[in-house]
């Protein structure tokens, strides 16, 4: 079994959402995982993984791992940071509104706008359309902190890019710090970092 098959098998099964598979320097083995979220579910109060829930998840996937001869040295289980990775259709519609970093995986082609042909990457606010979703967003540069900016001026002009999943590379929430507090109040960042068990596979207390 894959890598991502084996890590998504176990997080669903204890009732959560992968959201990504990181491996980094030093055999760093990075899985961050989400409570599963329903559009249905939208309007109610926001829940947030726990530690509770990263060490549940870690206990589990150090025996599957062992299990299935996953070399790795390091093991951590976190909740997701600000630049969470959009994976599939339910990520796109609970973050609609939200600014992001979309990377296509082929430049958009000759068009009629004043997008560059060879662009693939944008930045703007996630919207959904009839025919899938759109990013929104102006090249003006940014207002500086303290910098007035007059009621008379014009707003500068927006521009759109209409996309479907397909043609996605990559989607990030953009890391955009707002010390005056956050577009929704961000979750904690719990993590469970483990090494990786020598002897016992199940022996993590």
């Amino acid at each position: 079994m894959s890598l991502q098959s084996l890590v998504e098998q176990t997080v669903q099964g204890l009732g959560l959402d992968l959201v990504e598979i990181e491996r980094s320097a030093g055999g760093l083995l990075r899985i961050t995982i989400d409570l599963p979220w329903m559009p249905e579910h939208a309007a109610l109060p926001e829940q947030f993984v726990t530690i509770e829930d990263c060490e549940k998840v870690t206990r589990q996937l150090q025996y599957a791992l062992e299990v299935d001869g996953i070399d790795y040295n390091r093991l951590e289980v976190s909740s997701p940071g600000i630049d969470r990775l959009l994976r599939h259709g339910n990520d796109f519609l609970r973050f609609v509104g939200e600014e992001v970093d979309i990377t296509l995986k082929e430049p958009i082609g000759p068009n009629e706008s004043s997008i560059a042909a060879n662009r693939k990457k944008f930045r703007g606010t996630l919207e959904q359309t009839d025919s899938g979703w759109q990013i929104v967003w102006s090249d003006a540069p940014p207002v500086k902190p303290g910098q007035r900016v007059s009621k008379k001026k014009a707003p500068p002009p927006l521009q759109a890019l209409g996309f479907v999943l397909d043609e996605v590379r990559e989607a990030r929430l953009a890391p955009v710090v707002d010390f005056k507090g956050r577009r929704k109040p961000a979750a904690a960042n719990p993590a469970q970092e483990q090494p990786r068990p020598e002897n016992d596979a199940q022996d993590t207390e």
